[in-house]
């Protein structure tokens, strides 16, 4: 039972890993979209990731969907104590999908305009909202006996989970602009290499202030040294993602900055392990992958659908990244 446990909890990560990673950009592309100037270079943007990004948002469905039948606690305390901001994520994501849909539905230039924005919003509230989550649950939340949040909306509008959420835009708004670099060419190309340099230094500022107060106050327990350990890969990573930016080595900085979002996902979630949603005013109270995972038949006849699923989600991603692998044509009008 316990190793099933442990299974469904890895396999929850990789899922909200490869959201992180494949969402990420598309998010990080939204960012960018606000310093486009050119209709044309907005319309390139657009055209980058339109065969992508609802592909992409099938990741987090899938992790949600996951949890709710993994751990149905954990689940019930999470989206009913982040309610209100999860229909924040969800306004956000629907503006993003309409604007991607209907900014070329009429040729009037406010039209455009306003859904350009509407996507631009639509990336950058629910970016935020991701990390104010995840700060939040690393620090622990206020339950009851029964797992239920007891603390207000503002209550999760603390310092260290906004921090978290500036951390979470400027993580997925350098990863956009190396999609950027990657994915476009001519003068654009280069305009989104040199915001990726300038979006990696307010990761940098803003990571490590977040990464020393974590240390100190979100890491204990057995396997302190898991988190410290994809901390320093984090940074090794990170480092490299930079370099091979300013060489100009689009691709390879972009596979860099893919791997330190994955060891940075991957030290929050060793840094809670066994837990899953801490408890602050009872340790007791807390949610862990053994007191708030489904029964053993539950967990084994999903392990069997995701053994079966995953490969072809994974196979499709590949496949799609494949047809699409070319450089967008950029309109400089």
């Amino acid at each position: 039972m316990e190793a099933l446990q442990i299974t469904w909890f890895l396999l929850i990560g990789i899922l909200i890993i490869g959201y992180a990673i494949l969402d990420g950009f598309d998010l990080g592309v939204g960012f960018w979209h606000l310093f486009a100037k050119k209709k044309g270079e907005r319309t390139a943007f657009i055209h980058s990731i339109e065969p992508f990004w609802d592909g992409n948002e099938v990741w987090l469905l899938t992790a949600g969907g996951a949890l709710f039948a993994a751990f149905p606690p954990v689940y019930a305390t999470v989206f009913s104590g982040f309610y209100l901001a999860m229909m924040l994520v969800l306004l956000g994501l629907i503006f993003r999908a309409v604007g991607i849909e209907f900014r070329n539905k009429i040729e009037n230039e406010k039209w455009v305009k306003a859904w350009d924005i509407a996507f631009s919003f639509g990336s950058i509230l629910p970016t935020v909202l991701y990390g104010v989550a995840i700060g939040n649950v690393l620090q622990g939340l206020e339950l009851n006996a029964i797992g239920d949040y007891t603390g207000g909306f503002f209550a999760l509008l603390n310092p260290f989970a906004l921090f978290c959420g500036i951390v979470g835009l400027t993580m997925f708004a350098h990863h956009g602009a190396l999609y950027l670099s990657m994915k476009l060419d001519g003068d654009i190309a280069q305009n989104a290499q040199k915001w990726a340099q300038k979006a990696w230094y307010a990761f940098l500022f803003t990571l490590m202030p977040t990464l020393a107060y974590g240390v100190k106050f979100c890491i204990s327990g057995d396997y302190r040294f898991l988190p410290m350990i994809f901390i320093v890969l984090t940074l090794v990573v990170n480092s490299a993602s930079f370099m091979f930016n300013k060489k100009g080595k689009a691709q390879a900085a972009f596979i860099a900055s893919s791997v330190t979002i994955a060891c940075l996902m991957l030290a929050v979630a060793t840094a809670l392990f066994p837990n899953v949603v801490p408890c602050t005013n009872n340790p007791e109270w807390g949610l862990t992958v053994f007191n708030s995972s489904s029964s053993q038949l539950t967990l084994l006849s999903m392990l069997i659908i995701a053994l079966i699923g995953m490969p072809i989600v994974l196979g499709y991603t590949v496949f799609i990244h494949r047809v699409f692998k070319d450089k967008v044509k950029v309109d400089n009008k």
